[in-house]
């Protein structure tokens, strides 16, 4: 732990603006930022014992500001931590529409009706900032083995939409003991995302997705709808012209 004594009426309101005015004082300070408006989630910090992105977080009030790493994960230096396996857990559930019928080239898109949709809504909005992952108690005792929530909102995003076609492949790879089942409902997650999302919430959904309880709706809207019968979006906006 290093200590700096910071006039904040020089700087922003931010806690992103005092790791910069830190960094003039202290060139050696290490830190990741990159969009500075709560988009990237490559700031996230944990200020005061609670998760947060620097760059969306103000100042406390508090005369003395305790800002350390995201905890759980291994320190590469001074706020920046390995998030190599985080992002590896992520890959692993395949986060990408998977057809396996229709148009398979990439030329046409995929049609999907507004409420399919509203399906996904508090799901894409993820950053990846892992405030969540690493303020949840069961990734800290099983984190080698458990997805944790970050990945695991994202599994039922791509298992709940309605392009989708390996749903049955996504929750068979998700049934063992760890992977989604480790979640307890601690709710840690929600309080500390950023962005006002709840994994927990997804988690519970996508459970009653993988033990049979509940079954994935049938799309309310043909994926193939703009590519059948005449080409592209683009060749049906002509033949109408």
């Amino acid at each position: 732990m290093q200590s700096y004594e910071i006039d904040t009426s020089t700087c922003g309101r931010m806690i992103l603006d005092i790791l910069i005015k830190i960094k003039e004082i202290d060139p050696t300070l290490t830190f990741r930022r990159s969009c500075r408006e709560g988009i990237c989630g490559s700031c996230a910090v944990c200020v005061q014992g609670h998760n947060c992105l620097a760059c969306t977080t103000f100042v406390p009030n508090d005369k003395k500001v305790i800002i350390r790493p995201i905890p759980h994960m291994y320190v590469q230096r001074d706020l920046c931590v390995d998030m190599t396996h985080f992002f590896e857990q992520y890959n692993s559930i395949r986060p990408y529409l998977v057809r396996k019928s229709g148009d398979l080239d990439g030329k046409f898109q995929l049609a999907q009706s507004i409420a399919d949709n509203d399906k996904t809504v508090g799901l894409y909005e993820c950053i990846l900032c892992a405030c969540c992952a690493t303020s949840c108690p069961s990734y800290w005792w099983n984190g080698r083995r458990f997805l944790g929530p970050a990945t695991l909102l994202h599994a039922y995003r791509w298992v709940i939409d309605s392009r989708d076609e390996d749903e049955h492949r996504r929750l068979y790879d998700l049934r063992d003991d760890f992977k989604a089942f480790r979640c307890h409902t601690i709710m840690n997650c929600a309080l500390a995302c950023p962005k006002s999302l709840n994994p927990g919430l997804a988690i519970a959904k996508l459970k009653r997705l993988i033990s049979g309880v509940d079954k994935k709706p049938s799309p309310e809207m043909d994926p193939m709808k703009f590519a059948s019968g005449g080409g592209s979006l683009e060749a049906c906006i002509r033949k109408k012209k």
